[in-house]
């Protein structure tokens, strides 16, 4: 099951690997290999959240998942995203904003892809900090039979009856963000870009919801096909891309230059994020461990201030993924105590029995 699962991972991995050996020398294959760990500890808690939302999926869509979507997170974010943002914030064709991608250079330096990309990061902040933040309120807002941090999440499902809470928090938060983190002449940015990724978790969650055919409740479980899967993958990928602005922009601390971030970030990393995703759907690792995915949306809390404090503040990505990693083990260190309390409970009531 492990090989089965991860087989197609390694493959890529070492491959990923000579490819980067071939282009620069051991010092492209040692970044490489250091992007490529950067990335899976800052989407851990991504593909436990992925999990829950693709176990929903038929077989067919969960294969597009590893194969189209991988396509999209390593040609689409990480290569392509960051050239886009460089010609539109430059005013570059995309062949001049490849030719300054190529020539590298520090992002402290005016004038490189590395600083032009560093300057658009307010923006970048702004957009994938709000999306992830009410994201998280979503979550939290809502009313749960299980709970793992009771004493905190059962009141704010209490409060989270109001309507619309998630997004009244979000757009005070973009008040804040804006007029106590932005850079001078950067606070319209903030505005507009965390109002844009509000609006965009807003259309996605709800075209995802229209499709969703058990929204009224009731019954089991089915699995979506047709346009209920093809907006679920559609989440997916905005979710993904949006957890991968911290590492493709952190990444330019490691390494400059475009072919290797895409491939340590994209082609190593997010391949394995997505076999780790159908690890846990195949495994049924959710529905075992029930506090993880709680875990995970409090990671995706903390990762959200996070991405909206380095509007400001230089945060090391190494604090990131240490906050998400730290939530997912505490979860998952209190599903086995809760597994094992139930167990010894049953054992309890079948020895009273006899």
């Amino acid at each position: 099951m492990w090989l089965r699962t991860f087989g197609g991972s390694l493959a890529v991995t070492a491959v990923g690997l000579v490819g980067a050996y071939l282009y620069a020398g051991p010092a492209g294959l040692a970044l490489a290999a250091i992007l490529g760990v950067l990335e899976l500890t800052l989407s851990f808690d991504n593909a436990v959240v992925n999990a829950t939302v693709l176990k929903t999926m038929s077989a067919f869509w969960q294969k597009l998942f590893l194969t189209v979507g991988i396509l999209i997170a390593v040609f689409g974010m990480r290569l392509a995203f960051p050239l886009l943002v460089v010609g539109v914030t430059a005013g570059l064709s995309p062949t001049s904003a490849i030719s300054l991608a190529m020539e590298g250079g520090d992002p402290h330096t005016p004038g490189t892809y590395g600083y032009i990309l560093h300057d658009a990061h307010p923006a970048i902040a702004a957009f994938g900090g709000i999306f992830l933040l009410t994201l998280f309120c979503d979550f939290v807002f809502e009313r749960r039979e299980i709970t793992w941090m009771g004493w905190v999440e059962r009141p704010l499902a209490r409060i989270g009856q109001l309507e619309q809470l998630s997004i009244a928090v979000a757009l005070l938060v973009i008040g804040v963000a804006a007029l106590e983190f932005a850079p001078e002449g950067k606070s319209t940015t903030v505005v507009l870009s965390g109002v844009f990724g509000l609006l965009t978790y807003v259309l996605v969650k709800a075209l995802s919801s229209r499709f969703d055919p058990d929204r009224h409740g009731g019954g089991s479980l089915r699995v979506k096909v047709g346009k209920a899967a093809f907006m679920s993958f559609l989440y997916l990928e905005v979710l993904d891309a949006t957890f991968s602005f911290d590492g493709v922009v952190g990444a330019f601390a490691i390494t400059s230059d475009p072919i290797i971030i895409a491939v340590g970030l994209g082609l190593i990393g997010a391949t394995f994020v997505r076999s780790l995703t159908v690890f846990l759907v195949r495994q049924r690792t959710l529905e075992e461990y029930v506090y993880l995915e709680h875990g995970a949306h409090w990671a995706i809390g903390a990762l959200a201030v996070l991405l909206l404090g380095t509007i400001r503040f230089e945060i090391p990505e190494l604090v990131t993924g240490l906050i998400g990693i730290s939530f997912i083990l505490l979860a998952f260190v209190s599903s086995v105590v809760r597994n094992k309390r139930a167990t010894a409970a049953g054992r309890s009531l079948e020895t009273a029995g006899t």
